[in-house]
């Protein structure tokens, strides 16, 4: 049975398990290395990111995921997760570390405040109808290189155009929780891309 795990250390931890059972994989939080050595893929929930980064080196996690994610295993970044995964960071803090893998450029808290948080539908790639995005102190994506796919873009307002979900590879991030509503099937996405591996 396909195994993925949620990096436990802070986060959307809970809402990413329950999402990833209901979808019939074997689900597992991560706060070990034994734990991440035991997973297929990696889901690396919205919390918030600097924290994120800190306490994954805290746990002794940072450096094993980093090189999990250079041998190819397949990884789902939601909100401070796809800053997680990005290679390249505006308006972060002047000592933020990420994972990367994602050759991208995000915008920490793009949509502004707490206050700022919103939801609407978005045209997914894959997906025949519109997902509902909940998007909280969200990143957007400023820069993709030749080799991301954009999944998504917010369609209305004042953030028209900008970039909210993107492909790379076994690598996933979206900017808005996914895992916060009722719908599966991006993460659904993420299952197959992890079976397929």
């Amino acid at each position: 049975m396909t195994t993925i795990g949620v990096l436990a250390v802070q986060g959307d931890v809970r809402e990413h398990v329950r999402m990833l059972d209901g979808l019939g994989v074997r689900a597992t939080t991560v706060r070990r290395t034994t734990e991440l050595a035991a997973c297929d893929g990696l889901v690396i929930p919205g919390g918030e990111s600097t924290t994120m980064a800190k306490l994954a080196r805290t746990f002794d996690l940072f450096e094993p995921i980093r090189q999990r994610l250079k041998e190819g295993m397949p990884a789902f970044g939601t909100c401070a997760g796809m800053i997680m995964l990005a290679d390249r960071i505006e308006d972060g803090t002047a000592d933020q570390e990420t994972l990367g893998g994602l050759d991208i450029t995000v915008r920490r808290n793009a949509f502004g405040r707490q206050v700022d948080s919103f939801e609407g539908e978005l045209e997914f790639a894959g997906l025949t109808e519109p997902v509902q995005a909940i998007f909280i102190r969200a990143p957007w994506v400023e820069a993709v290189g030749p080799e991301v796919d954009v999944l998504a873009r917010v369609e209305h307002g004042p953030a028209a155009g900008r970039i909210v979900a993107v492909r790379q590879g076994s690598l996933m991030a979206t900017s808005f929780h996914p895992e916060v509503g009722g719908d599966s099937r991006v993460h659904r996405q993420f299952v197959d891309l992890v079976t397929e591996v």
